[in-house]
């Protein structure tokens, strides 16, 4: 479990396809503190450590299949790109966002970004299937990020980023046609579900 609260800036320093994707990812996180089999979410996805090395600088390999490629934006990886990190939750850790699983939903599309004060203001589009789980003053995880939603009209929801999210997150890397990874909030799902069965 995560919190969408990221915690380091990864660079991607290795891609290789043979089958599954295999990604190198450079990262400040302490190697010691990290096991093999560990859980860390890259850009909200939950990945396995396959392999650490301290050449040229410190990173972690994973291991990303055909299925978790298709459903997320992994796909548009490029090596130097950047992404959100976040180790696995621990017992008593601060919860300082929500409750994310790190099993990405969907890809939701940003459709216009409008500046806003010190903030930015981002408007995506989500997929029609995930459109109802998303409420406003809910929270999503995109990109790994928990993130509160503004407002949401149809299949269209808009977030704020203040200058902090953005200086310490890919976001302020993204442009308008990106595609974002998207986890909808747990207990909107359950809340969505209880609905129907009523």
């Amino acid at each position: 479990m995560f919190t969408g609260i990221v915690t380091d800036i990864g660079r991607i320093v290795g891609l290789e396809k043979t089958g599954d994707l295999h990604a190198k990812i450079a990262t400040g996180y302490d190697l010691e503190s990290i096991d093999i089999g560990a859980s860390i979410a890259c850009n909200g996805v939950c990945l396995t450590v396959t392999g650490l090395g301290a050449a040229p600088e410190p990173w972690f390999s994973v291991d990303i299949s055909a299925e978790t490629v298709s459903k997320t934006n992994i796909s548009a990886w490029t090596e130097d790109a950047r992404v959100n990190l976040e180790r696995a939750l621990k017992v008593g850790d601060e919860l300082g966002g929500h409750i994310v699983s790190g099993h990405v939903d969907g890809v939701a599309d940003i459709v216009a970004m409008a500046e806003e004060g010190e903030s930015t203001r981002i408007t995506f589009r989500a997929p029609e299937d995930l459109a109802r789980f998303i409420a406003p003053k809910g929270s999503v995880a995109l990109n790994g990020t928990s993130l509160t939603v503004n407002e949401v009209e149809g299949a269209s929801f808009g977030v704020n980023l203040i200058p902090h999210t953005k200086a310490v997150t890919t976001w302020g890397d993204v442009a308008e046609g990106d595609a974002i990874n998207l986890e909808i909030d747990t207990l909107a799902r359950y809340v969505a579900r209880l609905a129907e069965a009523g």
